[in-house]
C-alpha cells in the first residue's frame, strides 16, 4: 500500500511539470481519439460494425466516429459510384500508365500477388480520387487532423493465383520507418467486388486496441506474431468484409488483417490509399512519403479528370528499398 502511495505522489509531480506525462499516465485518451472507455473487455458483446451507404458523400457523424474509435474500421458502401468506379477502373487498366510499375508479391505459399505503389498523388486520377474529400476528408476527420498522402497502391491477386496476406497490422512495418504514433489508416477501394472465394479482407474487430505486435517476414510479406494473433482471435469477432466495386473500408493503422488467396474464376483488385496525421511526420526520411501538404479536391473532381497516362511525380516504390510490404 505505500507503495502504491509514493508511485501515485511520483506521477502528481511528473503530471504537474510535464502536461504531457498527465495525459499518459490517466489513460485518458489515445492519440486516436479513444478514450479508456473504448477499450473492450474479455467478455464484453462487440457492436456490429457500421456499413454506411451512402451516395457520393461521407458524413462523419458522431455515431460514426464511435463506431470507429470502437470496432477500428468501418465500410461505407457505394462511396464511389457506378459512373467513377468504372472511369477509375478503366485508368488502372490502360497501357503505359500505374500497371508499367507492377511487382510480385510471394506469398511464402507457391502463389503471388501484383503490386505497385507510390509515394505520392500526381496529377493523374489515381491521384486525383486519393485527394478527394471523400476519401481524404474522410481520412482527416477518422484520425481529428490534418492528414497527408503516405501512398496509394494497387493490389492485384489474379483469378486462381492471387496469393494470401498473413495476419498483420499496417503500423507493425510503419512502425519501422519511425513513425512515432499510430495515427494512421488506409481506406481500401474495392475495383472489384471482394469475396471470401477471391480473398476479400479479413479484420479483427477491435484489434487496434491491443496496441502494436511484434512483426516477423513471411515470404515477402511481414506478418504478425501469430501466438498473439491468435489469443486475440479467442476473444474479437473476426469479420469477413464482403465489398462491391466502389465500396470502401477505412481501417486503423493496428487493427489486425489479412486475405486469403485467390481461388476463385474471378480476379480480385483492390485500390488503397494511406494516409498519415500531418503532427506525426516520421522522424527520418525513408522509402514512403514525408509531410507534403495534401491539396484537396471536391468529390466532383474525379468525373471532371481525363488524366490517365501522366505519372509525373508519383515517385513509385522500387521494391528493393522495402522490406516491409504487405497488403
Amino acid at each position: 500500500r505505500s507503495q502504491a502511495k509514493i508511485t501515485m505522489a511520483l506521477l502528481r509531480m511528473l503530471s504537474r511539470s510535464l502536461p504531457q506525462a498527465r495525459l499518459v499516465a490517466t489513460s485518458a485518451r489515445c492519440f486516436s481519439g479513444i478514450t479508456a472507455k473504448d477499450v473492450p473487455q474479455i467478455g464484453d458483446p462487440m457492436p456490429e460494425p457500421r456499413h454506411l451507404n451512402v451516395n457520393g458523400d461521407l458524413d462523419v457523424t458522431p455515431e460514426v466516429m464511435q463506431s470507429w474509435q470502437h470496432n477500428g474500421y468501418i465500410v461505407v458502401k457505394q462511396l464511389l459510384n457506378k459512373e467513377e468506379i468504372t472511369k477509375i477502373t478503366a485508368a488502372l487498366e490502360s497501357d503505359g500508365a500505374i500497371r508499367d510499375h507492377a511487382f510480385e508479391v510471394d506469398d511464402g505459399a507457391s502463389r503471388k500477388s501484383m503490386l505497385c505503389l507510390w509515394n505520392h498523388p500526381g496529377n493523374d486520377i489515381t491521384g486525383v480520387l486519393a485527394r478527394t474529400e471523400k476519401v481524404a476528408g474522410t481520412a482527416a476527420k477518422l484520425l481529428d487532423g490534418e492528414v497527408y498522402h503516405y501512398h496509394t497502391k494497387l493490389m492485384m491477386k489474379s483469378a486462381h493465383t492471387g496469393g494470401r496476406f498473413a495476419w498483420h497490422q499496417d503500423y507493425g512495418y510503419w512502425y519501422k520507418n519511425d513513425i512515432m504514433f499510430p495515427q494512421m489508416l488506409t481506406a481500401f477501394i474495392a475495383v472489384d467486388k471482394c469475396t471470401p472465394e477471391n480473398g476479400c479482407m479479413q479484420v479483427l474487430r477491435g484489434s487496434h486496441h491491443a496496441g502494436r505486435i511484434e512483426h516477423t517476414m513471411v515470404g515477402e510479406q511481414t506478418g504478425a506474431d501469430m501466438a498473439r494473433v491468435e489469443h486475440l482471435q479467442k476473444v474479437l469477432p473476426e469479420d469477413l468484409v464482403e465489398l462491391d466495386a466502389g465500396d470502401c473500408l477505412f481501417f486503423h493503422s493496428n487493427t489486425l488483417h489479412k486475405s486469403n488467396a485467390n481461388t476463385s474464376p474471378n480476379r480480385r483488385w483492390a485500390f488503397l490509399c494511406a494516409y498519415n496525421r500531418a503532427s506525426n511526420n516520421a522522424l527520418v526520411e525513408h522509402h514512403h512519403a514525408q509531410y507534403t501538404p495534401l491539396d484537396m479536391v471536391p468529390n466532383s473532381a474525379v468525373l471532371e479528370c481525363d488524366v490517365v497516362t501522366d505519372m509525373t511525380g508519383k515517385d513509385f516504390l522500387d521494391p528493393s528499398e522495402d522490406k516491409t510490404i504487405a497488403a
